[in-house]
C-alpha cells in the first residue's frame, strides 16, 4: 500500500511539471491557417493605355511567406476586385510561380466583388515560400468628374489582411504615352482604414514612382494617388453619364409617389363625399330611440369612447345605475346595478347582456380592471354598432373606380422604375445603389395605396349620410353658448315639457350626455349638467353622488375606468431574446485595389 502511494505521488509530480511546459508548447503553435507573415512582398505596377484610351494594369507580386515548422498552412489566398467606381477590372490571372519560375497549383472563386486565388493543394507548406503572382486589369484610372485631374489612386496593399509585412517595397510604372500626361501631383497614404498618415511617394524620372516601407502591422495598407491631365483616359460605358439609369429613375420614383398619393387621396375622397347627404346642419336636441351612442359611434367619423357612451346612456335611460364602490375600499373601480326598465332599441338589450349577462334586476356588475373576457365582451359591443349600421342601411362598401384607375397607372410606372434598376444593377451602375432606395420606398408606398385602392371601404349610403348631418346637428347643440340652447328648447317645437309647458332641460341634458361623449365634449357638456344641477338643487339619479349636483370630473373618471376595462390584453409571455488623393484629400484604403491577404 505504501508502495503504490508513492508510486502516486510520483506521477503526479510528473504531470505538474511536465504540465506547464506541454502546455506553453501547445499555446506556441498557432492553429490558424492565417497564423504566418510576410518577410518580403515587392510589387511592379506598369499602367498603360490602350487602343481605345482605356487605362490597363500589369501586376506582377512577388511575396515571401514565412509558415511555421509545423503542419498549419496549405498556401495563401490572395484576393483581387472585380469593380472600381461602377466599372469592372476585369482582372485576369496570368500566372501564378514560385521563385524558380515553376507554376504553383492555384484555383479562383468569386465571392462579395472580389476575386479569389487559392494557391496549393493538399499538402502543407513550411518556412519560407515565395509566390509569384501575374495578373491584369482594366479601367483603374478615374476621370476629372470629382477632381480637376485624371487620378490613378490605388491602394497597393490590401486592408482587409492579417499578416504582418516586414519589408514592402512597390514600383508604378506609366508607359511613355501616359508619362506624357503626368502633372506632378502624388499623394502617399498609410494605415487603417481612413488614415491621413503621409508616406513618402519617390519620384524615379520617366513615369516610374517607388514606394517602401518597413515593419507594416496586419490592416496597415498603402494607398497612392498620382494625377494625369484631365482627359487623358477614356472611361468605361459604365461610368459615363447614362440619363436613362442615373436620372430617369428618380422622376419615375416621383411619379410614382405622387400617383399613389393621388390614389390615396381619391379613396378618401370617395368616402368623405358618401358623408354628405344635403350638406346643411341644423341644430338638434334630440336623438331618437333608434340611434343608441354605439349606431351613433359606427357611423360618425369622430366618434370616441363608444363603450362609455352607451353605458351613460343605459343608465340615463333608467336600465342601469352607476354606482361608487363602498368606502375604504382600495379598489376605486365603479359598478354597475342592474335596473329593471325597457330598452326600445336591440342594441342597448345586447348592450346589457353583454354587460350583465341573464342576470335580474338588481345586480351589481363591479367594472374589472385587468379581465379578458370582460374585455372581450366591450369589444363585442363596440363591433355590434358597424354591423348594426350595415344592416339597418346605414353603411355599405365601396371603392373608387378614379382610385383604382390612378393605381393601375402607378403601377405601369414603378414596372418601368424596376426595369431601370435591373439595367443599373446588371451595368454595374453606381446609380444602382440610390436607385434602389428609390424604388424600394416607392413599392412599399404603392403597395400601401394600391391595397387601399383595390379593397372595399365601408361608407354612408345616402339614409346614413342624413343621419350623420342629424348627429352633426346634435353637436352643433351641443357646441353652441348656453343662451342659445335654452332659446332652442322655448321654441314652439322646442324639446319635451312639463304640464306647465316648461322645458326639462336637466331631462334634455342628460340624454344629450352620451353623446358629448361620443363627441369627445364630455367635459364641457359635463360642466353643463353640473351648473344645471346646482341651479335646479337636484343631483343625478342615475349616478351616485355623495354631494348635491353632479361633479363631470366624476365622469372623466368612470370613462377612464371603462376604457380601460375595454381595452385589457394579457401581457405576452414570449421571451424576446473619395477622390482628390493626389492633391492630399485622400486617405489609405480610399483607392482602387487591395482587395484581401491570407492564408490557406
Amino acid at each position: 500500500m505504501h508502495l503504490r502511494s508513492l508510486a502516486l505521488a510520483l506521477i503526479a509530480a510528473g504531470v505538474l511539471l511536465a504540465g506547464p511546459t506541454a502546455a506553453a508548447s501547445a499555446a506556441s503553435q498557432p492553429t490558424d491557417v492565417d497564423d504566418f507573415n510576410f518577410s518580403s512582398w515587392d510589387a511592379t505596377f506598369e499602367v498603360g493605355i490602350d487602343d481605345d484610351g482605356r487605362a490597363t494594369l500589369r501586376v506582377q507580386e512577388t511575396r515571401v511567406a514565412e509558415f511555421p515548422e509545423f503542419d498549419q498552412s496549405r498556401g495563401i489566398v490572395v484576393g483581387y476586385p472585380l469593380s472600381y467606381r461602377g466599372a469592372s477590372t476585369e482582372p485576369t490571372i496570368l500566372a501564378v510561380r514560385d521563385e524558380s519560375g515553376n507554376d504553383i497549383e492555384y484555383e479562383t472563386e468569386e465571392d462579395d466583388g472580389i476575386l479569389y486565388v487559392l494557391t496549393g493543394g493538399d499538402e502543407f507548406v513550411h518556412g519560407a515560400n515565395t509566390y509569384v503572382i501575374e495578373y491584369e486589369m482594366r479601367d483603374i484610372i478615374l476621370d476629372a468628374t470629382e477632381t480637376k485631374v485624371d487620378e490613378f489612386y490605388w491602394d497597393l496593399l490590401p486592408l482587409d489582411s492579417t499578416q504582418d509585412v516586414d519589408v514592402f517595397h512597390a514600383e508604378i510604372i506609366f508607359d511613355d504615352e501616359l508619362t506624357s500626361h503626368l502633372t506632378g501631383d502624388t499623394a502617399c497614404y498609410e494605415g487603417g482604414f481612413g488614415s491621413h498618415t503621409t508616406c513618402e511617394l519617390q519620384d524615379d524620372g520617366d513615369g516610374t514612382f517607388t514606394v517602401e516601407r518597413h515593419d507594416l502591422r496586419a490592416a496597415s495598407g498603402i494607398s497612392v494617388a498620382i494625377a494625369l491631365e484631365a482627359g487623358t483616359i477614356t472611361q468605361p460605358p459604365a461610368r459615363l453619364p447614362n440619363a436613362a439609369t442615373d436620372i430617369a429613375p428618380y422622376p419615375l420614383g416621383g411619379g410614382v409617389l405622387l400617383l399613389s398619393l393621388g390614389g390615396w387621396l381619391a379613396t378618401k375622397n370617395m368616402i368623405r363625399r358618401r358623408r354628405r347627404a344635403t350638406g346643411i346642419v341644423i341644430a338638434q336636441y334630440d336623438v331618437p330611440d333608434d340611434m343608441p351612442p354605439l349606431l351613433a359611434g359606427a357611423i360618425h367619423p369622430d366618434a370616441r369612447n363608444p363603450v362609455s357612451a352607451e353605458i351613460i346612456h343605459l343608465a340615463v335611460r333608467g336600465s342601469l345605475r352607476i354606482e361608487e364602490l363602498p368606502d375604504g375600499s382600495a379598489d376605486k373601480q365603479p359598478r354597475l346595478r342592474r335596473v329593471d326598465a325597457p330598452t326600445p332599441d336591440p342594441l342597448d338589450a345586447n348592450a346589457l347582456q353583454l354587460l350583465f349577462g341573464s342576470a335580474p334586476s338588481g345586480t351589481v356588475l363591479e367594472l374589472p380592471k385587468n379581465d379578458e373576457p370582460f374585455a372581450a365582451r366591450m369589444q363585442s359591443m363596440i363591433a355590434s354598432g358597424p354591423a348594426a349600421a350595415a344592416e339597418r342601411g346605414l353603411t355599405t362598401k365601396a371603392s373608387s373606380t378614379v382610385a383604382r384607375v390612378i393605381q393601375i397607372i402607378a403601377i405601369a410606372v414603378f414596372a418601368a422604375l424596376a426595369v431601370l434598376l435591373l439595367w443599373s444593377m446588371f451595368t454595374g451602375r453606381e446609380s444602382a445603389g440610390p436607385v434602389f432606395f428609390v424604388t424600394l420606398a416607392s413599392g412599399i408606398l404603392l403597395v400601401i395605396t394600391t391595397v387601399s385602392a383595390f379593397r372595399t371601404h365601408t361608407v354612408l349610403t345616402k339614409e346614413g349620410a342624413l343621419q350623420l348631418e342629424y348627429l352633426d346637428g346634435v353637436r352643433e347643440f351641443i357646441r353652441v353658448a348656453e343662451e342659445d340652447r335654452l332659446r332652442m328648447l322655448q321654441s314652439y317645437s322646442g324639446a319635451d315639457r312639463r304640464s306647465d309647458g316648461s322645458v326639462d332641460v336637466i331631462h334634455v341634458y342628460e340624454k344629450l350626455l352620451p353623446y358629448a361623449i361620443v363627441f369627445g365634449q364630455e367635459r364641457e357638456w359635463g360642466e353643463v349638467l353640473e351648473h344645471s344641477y346646482r341651479q335646479a338643487n337636484q343631483q343625478a339619479t342615475w349616478m351616485d353622488s355623495s354631494n348635491v349636483g353632479f361633479q363631470w370630473y366624476a365622469l372623466g373618471a368612470f370613462s377612464s375606468s371603462v376604457h380601460s376595462s375595454s381595452a385589457y390584453s394579457a401581457p405576452s409571455t414570449a421571451s424576446s431574446s473619395g477622390f482628390g488623393g493626389s492633391s492630399g484629400g485622400g486617405f489609405s484604403g480610399g483607392g482602387g485595389g487591395g482587395g484581401f491577404s491570407g492564408g490557406r
